[in-house]
């Protein structure tokens, strides 16, 4: 698999090479996470970096047990690529932002309408949290305008129906409340034990499962048409891959749950893999059927790194960013983009220099084999909140 592979134990792989900087605890972890019972394979992305107790950007293979906590509390979290009728050779940045002053308003009954009618497509049940579809979230979730500035693979693009002349709407959400209500709830009852198979409460936590990752895909769908709808433009749907679940999969021969904490699936298609709001995002072609390794693919556990990955912790950027940028200095990047953000805790945690650089993360995936990049986006506008409650 090149030189972007490393093996740190028998059934603990990281893509990445040693170039790449990963933190070291988030190895640990993974190493860690090996030992679980009934782990058969764990795999690291380049974007690896430590989370609570297991790292994030990983994809872990068991045989007899499902961990809830390895999905985590934003089960179906992923991504979903727009491309919108608004010509990029047309978007006036201050107006743009403008725009999207009243963006996390509450909807008209027309709203409530089409919510209810996707429900029943997507066969969702309940109501507790409608009031949550659509919205964004806190932490790395985001809603960003961008343009395609270099084309890679133009057969591709005209495969997807994708015109560089149009502005694209990338939108990276999940379950919000009704995930972490679903862990929490298995959390309490089992702490961090996973699941036997053949146990009444595992089907219990999957049919919850699944609703939820159909739930964040609605989400997801629901903000890009609010988005879309605040410019005025008309939009449809290229792709949307979740990358927080656990699945069936059959790898090494062997029948077992591949379970995804920011790792992006490369066997769904097309995927875009975000930088920071100040950075590029790269859309990409697994490199599967004929042209892909059986091995290859077995030790990424059919994963690819879902972002740039962290360099920095949240809660201490500001720290390392304060005496640097003012507030208002991040409402800007240094390709040019603008910044909507209301949390001035966010705004920094979010900033750029807390990433890594996503060419890294790319470059060492096409470099294992995994991947061809087909085009490369710029964001235009990055939304994160208006206000200052990013919950």
């Amino acid at each position: 698999m090149g030189t972007s592979v490393q093996k740190i134990k028998e059934n603990v792989s990281l893509i990445a090479s040693k170039e790449t900087w990963i933190e070291g605890l988030a190895i640990d972890q993974l190493v860690k996470t090996s030992e679980l019972s009934g782990m058969h394979r764990v795999a690291g992305m380049p974007d690896l970096h430590p989370g609570r107790g297991y790292p994030i950007g990983a994809a872990f293979f068991t045989t007899n047990k499902v961990y809830p906590a390895l999905v985590g509390n934003d089960i179906g979290c992923g991504m979903s690529l727009w491309q919108t009728s608004a010509k990029v050779s047309k978007v006036n940045l201050d107006k743009l932002v403008k725009k999207f002053v009243d963006v996390e308003l509450p909807r008209d009954d027309s709203w409530s309408s089409i919510i209810e009618a996707r429900k029943l497509e997507k066969d969702i049940t309940g109501d507790r949290y409608d009031r949550a579809l659509g919205t964004i979230g806190g932490g790395n979730h985001f809603a960003e305008f961008q343009a395609i500035d270099e084309v890679y693979d133009q057969a591709v693009l005209d495969e997807l129906g994708l015109n560089k002349k149009h502005l694209q709407l990338l939108v990276h959400s999940g379950s919000r409340g009704l995930g972490q209500s679903i862990l929490v709830e298995h959390i309490t009852k089992y702490n961090h034990d996973g699941l036997q198979l053949d146990g009444e409460d595992f089907q219990d936590y999957m049919d919850k499962h699944d609703e939820a990752v159909r739930w964040a895909e609605l989400n997801r769908e629901l903000i890009a048409r609010r988005f879309i709808e605040t410019i005025r433009a008309n939009g449809c749907c290229t792709l949307d891959v979740n990358h927080n679940l656990v699945s069936s999969k059959t790898i090494d021969d062997c029948e077992g749950w591949l379970h995804r904490k920011g790792a992006t699936p490369s066997d769904k298609g097309y995927v875009v893999i975000p930088g920071s709001r100040g950075d590029y995002s790269y859309l990409v072609k697994p490199i599967t059927g004929e042209g892909a390794s059986a091995e290859n693919m077995a030790t990424s556990l059919y994963s690819l790194a879902h972002g740039a990955g962290r360099k920095w912790k949240r809660g201490e950027c500001h720290g390392r960013l304060g005496h640097k940028y003012k507030r208002e200095d991040l409402y800007r990047t240094a390709l040019g983009s603008r910044v909507i953000c209301g949390n001035k805790e966010l705004l920094y945690d979010e900033a750029p220099e807390a990433y890594k650089k996503c060419a890294t993360v790319i470059d060492d995936m096409v470099n294992a084999g995994l991947i061809e990049v087909v085009a490369k986006l710029r964001p235009v506008l990055t939304f994160k909140t208006n206000g200052d409650c990013s919950s």
